[in-house]
């Protein structure tokens, strides 16, 4: 019927530009869509490339969440951009470049990675870059407890979790506690940064902060962000219910670390790439993971620790679509098993000889799991070239195929090298 049809948006009515009182705003004006870039594993996956791609197109390019303790390389004419806290689009001349209020911002960080970035090429970006006035602030001082708290974990368990020790759990903890700073604050007041140094303190002795230095540098820092801040809320319900824009959001980090639904303890089982220091040894000892690991390069961008790797998990595949509802997925660096003669990937979970329908919530229990695995003949041929789907070598196309068909999401990407011209779109 004519009441089930969306009403086209009218370009010219925006938050701040409402419509008049006879005016009937339409029903199902959903606004402008949003493309969402996740993690689907422990991070790592290429995110950055997939994003530098997608942001040719968008209009806006937002990070919507992470801090510094995240790490995206991206290759542009021959050039490689590292990038931490900005948005990955933010090499793109024609779009946007968002901070959103759920990053937590290290400010002496930021303009470090931005003066890096500069000497690489990057230009214009003060024009393209906003902050939310929103967002976070990670001080030297969480950065500092992230290290004591490892220190601790380690002298009393044995063990530690292998943060970046950027300050980005900390800082998390002090958001959900509601005692953060946020950059508003710091555009408004400084004497809060006083009381959250005595707070952390009183708690943390050990502890050692020199509050005037910091606040000499949060100064400066202050008036240098200013002309970047914006309300973000009104911000992006403008972006998004004003003229047409291609919006894309770039997620940090992966389903995997979420506290929510990830691993408490990032104990892996059947790893596909993942800086972390749990099991490591048992890893160090395999064959295909040093491979893997020397052939794609995989280093951390932010800690320039290696990166574990492993056989491709389907189950944690699955385990993020259930989480996020993926509508496409990128598969990235398929030109690292063009020397395999055989490869692996990971179908099922098996406790006690028996399969499990989910991915385990306990770490004791995953820790128990048995892994089934599905094996393939390699294709033995150098793809890095390859530029269309039907020059893919057969075996790749079936290797691809079935990734696609057990997860039930189509792969719209398939990734054979470092730069944006090396990844094969399907449709």
């Amino acid at each position: 019927s004519s009441a089930s049809k969306c009403m086209p948006a009218n370009p010219k009515l925006s938050y701040s530009n409402p419509p008049s009182a006879a005016e009937k705003r339409a029903r199902h004006d959903s606004g402008n869509k949003v493309t969402v870039v996740l993690g689907a594993q422990w991070g790592d996956e290429g995110k950055g490339k997939v994003v530098d791609l997608l942001a040719t197109e968008s209009d806006l390019v937002c990070r919507c969440q992470g801090g510094n303790n995240a790490g995206h390389t991206v290759v542009v004419d021959e050039k490689e951009y590292d990038f931490h806290l900005l948005p990955s689009g933010i090499i793109s001349t024609k779009c946007i470049s968002f901070i959103g209020n759920g990053v937590v911002i290290h400010l002496p960080g930021l303009f470090e990675e931005i003066d890096k970035n500069e000497k690489k090429g990057l230009k214009g970006w003060e024009k393209r870059l906003v902050i939310s006035d929103r967002a976070h602030i990670v001080f030297d001082f969480h950065q500092a407890l992230d290290g004591l708290l490892e220190v601790q974990r380690q002298a009393q368990e044995g063990q530690n979790i292998g943060t970046t020790k950027k300050g980005i759990g900390p800082t998390y903890a002090c958001k959900a506690s509601r005692t953060g700073l946020r950059i508003c604050d710091l555009m408004a007041d400084f004497s809060e940064v006083k009381k959250l140094v005595q707070q952390y303190q009183s708690m943390f002795p050990a502890l050692k902060v020199e509050v005037e230095g910091e606040l000499k540098k949060l100064k400066e820092y202050a008036e240098r962000i200013r002309p970047l801040v914006r309300d973000g809320v009104y911000f992006m319900y403008d972006a998004i219910h004003g003229s047409p824009k291609k919006i894309l959001v770039e997620g940090a980090n992966a389903a995997l670390l979420d506290i929510d639904f990830g691993e408490e303890e990032c104990v892996c089982v059947c790893v596909c790439v993942c800086v972390r220091e749990r099991e490591r040894e048992r890893e160090r000892v395999c064959a295909v993971g040093e491979l893997l690991q020397t052939r794609g390069h995989e280093v951390g961008v932010t800690t320039g620790r290696k990166r574990r790797c492993g056989w491709l998990d389907l189950v944690i595949l699955k385990y993020a679509h259930m989480i996020n509802g993926f509508t496409a997925l990128a598969l990235t660096k398929l030109d690292i098993l063009d020397v395999l003669e055989e490869i692996k990937v990971g179908v099922a979970y098996k406790i006690n000889g028996k399969r499990i329908p989910y991915f385990p919530a306990n770490m004791e229990v995953l820790q128990k799991v048995e892994v089934e695995y599905e094996t393939f003949s390699g294709w033995k041929t150098d793809t890095s070239a390859v530029r269309k789907w039907s020059d893919l070598p057969p075996k790749a196309q079936n290797y691809i195929r079935f990734v696609e068909n057990h997860i039930g999401v189509p792969i719209k990407w398939v990734g054979v090298g470092k730069s944006r011209e090396c990844m094969i779109q399907m449709f």
